[in-house]
């Protein structure tokens, strides 16, 4: 498979503190690709560099989608090249419906015909939607939300969907059927480059995974070699062993890699 998006060495900041520091990766056309960490490790900051919503960064490093440079270039020209991106979340209108939210998704497009003929495909993946048509989306439980956050991002057609965190705030039964979906998508031909803390769930449904922390991988690898090892196991899967916090450092030391 070919690299659809091609990070490189980039470097992001706040003010004088780094997020990231000099990352590199590269998502395969038609693969979904994880990036795993705790909270503050710097997995949103990746997704927001490359979507080109942090000012006047990455302050180094490059960033290509299919071959072609997107780095300093803004949002709207990166989405209109094809990168859908689902925030963590879900950042829903409340005072819009959730038709309205479908067809803001498809602000990019003119081909009515084809833009109803998605919204029914978006019903297919989410039948709770359908039903929720003429609803406000300030109304909505918070899986249906992220569903409705999905569902505006593939109005867009993308080539490349983002996923920033999806399981957050839901229930067991709905990050099931979250990511069911999402390996559903993915197998009708999108690229998907999700961002995610259940590494289980997130390692279960990708080819490839990345565990960032403090703003630098420390690990990456096939997400099936990647969970049955046993330092994934017991740092990010929770399988307890005698390995202790003292043997994580040392262990982080040893996989740190630019």
């Amino acid at each position: 498979m070919t690299d659809l998006l091609e990070v490189k060495n980039i470097e992001t900041y706040y003010d004088l503190v780094y997020a990231i520091r000099g990352v590199s990766f590269t998502v395969k056309q038609g693969s979904i690709t994880a990036i795993l960490g705790n909270n503050g490790a710097g997995k949103s900051s990746i997704l927001k560099s490359v979507m080109g919503l942090i000012d006047d960064q990455p302050d180094k490093g490059t960033i290509a989608f299919d071959g072609k440079p997107i780095q300093h270039k803004d949002t709207e020209e990166i989405v209109r090249m094809g990168i859908a991106y689902v925030p963590e979340g879900r950042e829903v209108f409340e005072e819009l419906s959730v038709h309205d939210h479908l067809l803001l998704g498809a602000y990019t497009r003119n081909d009515k015909a084809a833009i109803n003929k998605d919204i029914e495909q978006v019903f297919q993946y989410f039948p709770v939607l359908r039903e929720r048509t003429h609803q406000w989306a300030g109304t909505l439980s918070g899986g249906e939300q992220q569903m409705l956050a999905i569902g505006r991002a593939l109005m867009l057609r993308p080539r490349l969907l983002i996923l920033d965190e999806p399981s957050l705030g839901l229930s067991p039964i709905l990050v099931k059927e979250i990511f069911s979906i999402i390996s559903e998508i993915n197998q009708k031909g999108v690229t998907i480059l999700l961002v995610e803390q259940n590494a289980r769930m997130a390692l279960s449904i990708s080819s490839a995974g990345l565990i960032l922390e403090n703003g630098r991988f420390v690990m990456k690898g096939a997400s099936r070699d990647l969970l049955e090892d046993k330092d994934v196991k017991e740092f990010y899967l929770g399988v307890k062993s005698e390995t202790s916090a003292k043997g994580f450092q040392r262990w982080k030391r040893k996989k740190a890699w630019r």
